[in-house]
């Protein structure tokens, strides 16, 4: 039936917040809608069918068990705000319109008197004078309208048709805006406030906005609004208290799963946050000015040992930071000091290392350049902004990614991506007519455009790199832990890398970049023991390489495993796992190797073996980098260490626990950057280089209006890869691409870790 359901574009009429969690199909002529997290399909109900689903109405049909915790509470926050407003019309329209409601000039109003068949009747039961008479309505139509008054019959207690108050007078002559003056006035509103605070643009994809909005809609005309001192008094303590509610919530999982301390460094700041498969959560921070000044590695390392403790020594698998010395230093030290941890360097800070050295290659520097100039002319004149997204549909060339590097290369992997667009653009009628392309920043940009070999080289720099972006966004998922992937996403970065070089004086140049960056996690043997337990590519890989990475595993097992009777079972239970024996070898399982996470899949199928099941699931529920989800939380951390009273850096601190934890919430629930405008302030930092204005862009006549930039609808023209796993397919077989990992694998480097690893 699959290959018969044909995908459904969303058009921008589909304002319901469900849409976004679900795959619509066309199957003949009915419309059929797929949960994203269950893959359940709806062949009816509608929309609201699917919210329930994923919002977890009981009673409602079947409740998604793997939906975000996060989309959930949204879409429930959603159905109660319907709710809440049908309730209130069905109220509103229970009572009597007020006489107030209607101009006082309209109004007229017979006392003691009702309209019975278009006679004035007196309360007494006998007709009016003619006098009375004329000041009646002849039609009822004029008398009331049925949509403002449609339970008046309840309100009466007798038949509608022969009994209508007349104290209603007409409202023929009320001038009700149409529903788009009513949402211009209302958006209005809303942006003059955050005009007036200074929010930036991006405020409104808070995914609090629209319960903002919905919790003011319910409480109806004359609600009255916060004072500053609620703000910063009762309604702060209550939003700390529930988010400390939910970090306790938390701990069980901690204890269950193992988690990652994630140590991120900002303004001399640290920032700890940590990770396990369901939440990341922000823990605190630390003013480190002093500290990363003098490199005092003994005192950072106490500083790590307060937070391990604070979460719990048993519970913490890894410490992860940047892989810098006095980083490096305090991490041996705190292995040291907890032998059932392991301090591991952050695979995207490694991976971001690598692009940034990349992008100093001479040929890959000049080609960054050059498609610099064509995106600063574009973003920086409205006129040739406009006729650019008017050839691509909408879609910006700018891709911001993690960091600055990566989106070096993320950007030029978009501008190959519309390529044919963007030579579209520059042989059209509109931009020969268009004046700035005969000035010098045109021309150039024209000329860059039409320049066969500026694509080839941007195509080759895109191959080279394309597999190092999946890498840097496998480690920093939010949603899927990469600890079971990492191993063969380096694997197949520098495969990609061979396979386009082909020549080896050309590809090692680029592997030494990547060995001389990655040789501090080829040390550690986490990601190769996550890459053995994963059934995806454990039942992939030839005896050789399982017996070469089997010591990964068995120097895991004895560093997280604290007692030796377990370490034994394990050690046995592995042998059942590696020849597929029992349940691991029933037909259910081997075809869930390659459709379910392998935490998963242990969970479902490791009942046989429960030791060795708990210590996978254990080790596959971690991260591998202290960047999560868009890397780019941002909070004013500093602001709180630069506050010179006590209670107030107090109150900052907690305002910054919200916001933060608040900020986190948002992973997996917000579509990410595909959509996010290049221009914002908050991309700013990242697009500097590829926004600024030069020389060129200053002399162009061409203006820089922005009211004069006009609003595309966006129509996805390239692939988009939705499982950053999916790929990275079978077959490791490739001897040189370990080899250095071997020459050192043959000195026992993954025995007395903590001792090997720093020398």
């Amino acid at each position: 039936m699959d290959s018969d359901l044909e995908p459904v574009a969303l058009t921008p009429q589909k304002q319901d917040s469900a849409w976004k969690h679900c795959e619509v199909y066309k199957y003949g002529d009915r419309v059929q809608m797929r949960c994203l997290y269950c893959k359940k399909m709806f062949k009816g109900g509608g929309i609201t069918r699917v919210k329930e689903h994923l919002a977890g109405k009981k009673g409602q049909g079947t409740i998604c068990d793997q939906v975000p915790e996060e989309v959930r509470l949204f879409l429930q926050q959603c159905i109660d705000g319907t709710v809440r407003r049908q309730r209130k019309r069905r109220r509103s329209s229970a009572e009597p319109l007020p006489i107030a409601y209607f101009p006082p000039e309209e109004t007229q109003v017979v006392e003691g008197s009702y309209v019975n068949n278009g006679d004035v009747v007196a309360a007494g039961g006998g007709q009016s004078s003619g006098r009375t008479k004329q000041r009646t309505y002849r039609s009822r139509k004029n008398i009331v309208e049925r949509s403002e008054l449609a339970n008046v019959e309840d309100l009466i207690g007798g038949d509608m048709d022969n009994l209508i108050p007349v104290a209603i007078s007409s409202v023929k002559n009320i001038v009700h805006p149409s529903s788009k003056e009513r949402e211009k006035t209302v958006h209005m509103a809303i942006g003059r406030f955050l005009f007036d605070i200074g929010a930036d643009f991006d405020a409104v994809s808070s995914v609090n906005f629209q319960p903002l909005v919905d919790a003011i809609v319910s409480g109806g005309f004359g609600v009255s609004l916060p004072a500053n001192e609620d703000i910063k008094s009762w309604i702060l303590k209550s939003c700390v208290e529930e988010v400390k509610n939910d970090i306790d919530e938390c701990r069980p999982l901690w204890k269950k799963t193992g988690c990652s301390v994630l140590v991120q460094e900002s303004n001399k700041v640290l920032n700890f946050l940590v990770h396990c498969p369901e939440k990341v959560v922000f823990l605190r921070s630390f003013d480190a000015s002093e500290i990363l000044t003098s490199d005092d590695d003994d005192e950072l390392c106490e500083v790590l040992k307060e937070v391990v403790e604070e979460i719990g020594e048993t519970n913490v698998v890894q410490v992860i930071t940047k892989c810098e010395g006095h980083y490096v230093s305090a991490g041996k030290k705190l292995m040291e000091a907890y032998p059932s941890l392991y301090w591991v360097p952050c695979a995207a800070h490694c991976v971001d290392k690598m692009l940034e050295e990349f992008g100093k290659i001479d040929w890959i520097r000049e080609i960054i350049e050059q498609a610099r100039t064509v995106t600063r002319i574009i973003y920086n004149h409205s006129g040739v902004l406009n006729l650019m997204k008017k050839f691509t549909y909408g879609n910006d060339i700018l891709q911001p990614a993690f960091t600055t590097y990566s989106t070096n290369f993320a950007t030029m992997s978009r501008i190959a991506e519309l390529k044919p667009h963007l030579q579209a653009m520059v042989t059209s009628s509109e931009w020969n007519e268009c004046s700035y392309s005969k000035e010098a920043g045109g021309l150039a940009m024209t000329e860059t455009i039409n320049d066969e070999s500026f694509w080839k080289a941007l195509t080759l720099a895109n191959n080279i790199t394309v597999r190092l972006l999946r890498v840097l966004r496998i480690v920093s998922a939010a949603r899927r832990p990469g600890m079971g992937y990492v191993y063969a996403a380096v694997y197949r970065a520098k495969e990609a890398i061979k396979t386009h070089l082909v020549h080896r004086e050309d590809y090692m140049v680029f592997w030494k970049i990547i060995d001389k960056w990655w040789l501090q996690q080829q040390r550690l043997p986490l990601h190769a023991a996550g890459f053995y337990l994963n059934p995806k590519f454990f039942y992939n890989i030839g005896e050789e390489m399982r017996s070469e990475i089997h010591l990964a595993v068995v120097d895991c097992i004895e560093k997280l495993v604290p007692e030796d009777n377990i370490q034994d079972i394990i050690g046995k239970d592995i042998n059942s796992y590696k020849n597929a024996v029992g349940i691991f070898g029933r037909n259910l399982a081997i075809r869930a190797r390659d459709t379910m996470l392998p935490a998963e899949w242990w969970s479902t199928y490791g009942e046989s073996c429960l030791n060795l099941s708990r210590f996978a699931i254990r080790l596959l529920s971690q991260t591998c980098s202290s960047l999560v989800g868009s890397g780019r939380i941002l909070a004013p951390m500093e602001k709180v260490y630069e506050s010179k009273n006590s209670i107030e850096r107090q109150r900052l601190s907690d305002l910054v626990f919200v916001q933060y934890n608040m900020r986190l919430r948002r992973l997996g629930v917000e579509s990410g950057d595909d959509n996010a405008d290049p221009l914002s302030q908050s991309n700013m930092e990242l697009l500097e280089d590829w926004v600024s204005r030069n020389q060129v862009c200053i002399e162009g006549i061409g203006s820089s209006d922005w009211k004069s930039l006009e609003s595309f609808k966006r129509t996805e023209v390239a692939a988009v890869v939705i499982d950053e796993t999916g790929d990275l397919g079978t077959g490791f077989d490739d001897g040189e691409i370990f080899k250095g990992e071997k020459e050192v694998s043959d000195e026992g480097y993954f025995t007395n870790i903590s001792e090997k690893l720093f020398t």
